[in-house]
């Protein structure tokens, strides 16, 4: 069957413990892989502050996650999150080709980042060691 990439925005309720919060991206996860999906990537955003009120909230934790998932398993991640009663709001969507560059140029740019800012510590540390050495 063929897969399509989607992406999952989620708000999990931010009054809970850091442990519930896992615990709830956990059973995300679970839920996709067991519908047949593979998650790409899931990304933290952390705790932010609601436009408008949600169920008495006025903050959330938002999680996003990419993933594979053939076409018909995506009403059965949702029927999960909608049951699920530590998140507030979440919306899918079907990733388009533009996203999908877009998504793979964010990574390469942060890749290389990651990289030089690893040489330059490097660099650091060699340059601490050679003049501690002539010293």
């Amino acid at each position: 069957m063929k897969q399509n990439h989607y992406e999952s925005v989620v708000i999990i309720n931010a009054a809970l413990e850091d442990e519930q919060i896992n615990s709830s991206i956990n059973r995300i996860e679970v839920s996709i892989k067991t519908n047949g999906g593979e998650i790409e990537d899931i990304d933290q955003w952390g705790r932010k502050r609601l436009a408008y009120p949600i169920n008495k909230s006025k903050s959330g934790f938002y999680v996003v996650f990419r993933y594979f998932s053939p076409s018909d398993a995506v009403a059965k991640i949702e029927r999960d999150l909608r049951l699920d009663e530590t998140i507030v709001r979440y919306l899918t969507v079907l990733l388009d080709s533009r996203a999908i560059e877009h998504y793979a140029q964010q990574k390469t740019k942060s890749d290389k980042a990651e990289e030089n800012e690893k040489v330059s510590s490097d660099k650091v540390t060699e340059e601490t060691v050679v003049k501690e050495s002539n010293e």
